[in-house]
């Protein structure tokens, strides 16, 4: 609901009232969403991977997409194709407040906020449950965004905080959610962030022509693809998704299991 307000307004941040077309829209888009989850569940459930957010991506682009046939629900110029070539030019200029706002508007893309101090209070939210996983979103925010500085990225898109909510969700889902946090899975999350910062500016360039939007799709590909992968390498340990709660959680009882 949120994405479809969002990128049918002219106003990305603040967003437009419905109209009873858009109202009926996203009615109908969260129930598709809603039989996604269990259709996921039963694809990757015997591999003991989590549909994470694709039944909301995999819906809206869906319904997004099928707007831009529509007349009587606007489009707003984030969901218009562009080319391509609209991301290149110089190497930009970078300041603290690249680095300040591209982190925590990373965190606050996470839930479509445009603002750093959202970003904080969500930090904050996260760490009330669990501390590790607030660490863990934080650093993902930061390397996403130090790959993209490294790598000359547009400032704009850094601010915007584009580069860090996936990768945010990365190393949340990795660092000690669905993977115990010992040391090799401590790299092997590092390793999946600063492969999903590179996977949504691949995706952003791939989506453009389309005018469709990344949303969270780098995190789940990423996030599923080294969950899948997990079986090859012995010093990581998978917590399956039904048993999975917080990373302190599942630390402790990986650790207790090592003691009988």
């Amino acid at each position: 609901g949120i994405a479809l307000v969002a990128y049918t307004s002219a106003n990305f941040t603040t967003g437009n009232v419905p109209n009873a077309h858009l109202w009926l829209y996203i009615v109908l888009c969260a129930v598709f969403t809603a039989v996604l989850v269990p259709a996921f569940g039963a694809m990757l459930g015997p591999h003991k991977v989590p549909g994470l957010t694709m039944p909301f991506v995999l819906a809206t682009w869906f319904f997004l997409g099928a707007l831009l046939q529509f007349t009587t629900i606007d489009v707003s110029n984030a969901l218009k194709p562009t080319s391509p070539s609209d991301f290149t030019g110089p190497r930009p200029d970078y300041t603290w407040v690249t680095w300040f706002h591209g982190i925590t508007m990373g965190i606050a893309e996470i839930f479509f906020q445009d603002n750093w101090v959202t970003g904080v209070i969500i930090l904050i939210g996260i760490a009330i449950n669990t501390r590790i996983g607030a660490l863990m979103a934080l650093m993902g925010s930061t390397l996403a965004v130090g790959t993209a500085v490294f790598y000359g990225a547009h400032d704009e898109a850094i601010r915007d905080g584009l580069f860090g909510y996936n990768a945010a969700l990365t190393a949340m889902a990795l660092g000690g959610l669905f993977l115990v946090l010992n040391l090799p899975g401590f790299i092997y999350t590092v390793i999946g962030v600063l492969v999903t910062a590179r996977v949504w500016a691949s995706l952003g360039i791939f989506l453009e022509p389309s005018g469709m939007p990344v949303l969270t799709s780098a995190f789940v590909f990423v996030t599923w693809l080294m969950l899948l992968a997990t079986n090859g390498f012995p010093a990581l340990i998978p917590v399956a998704p039904a048993d999975a709660t917080t990373p302190e959680d599942n630390l402790r009882r990986y650790q207790k299991s090592q003691k009988r």
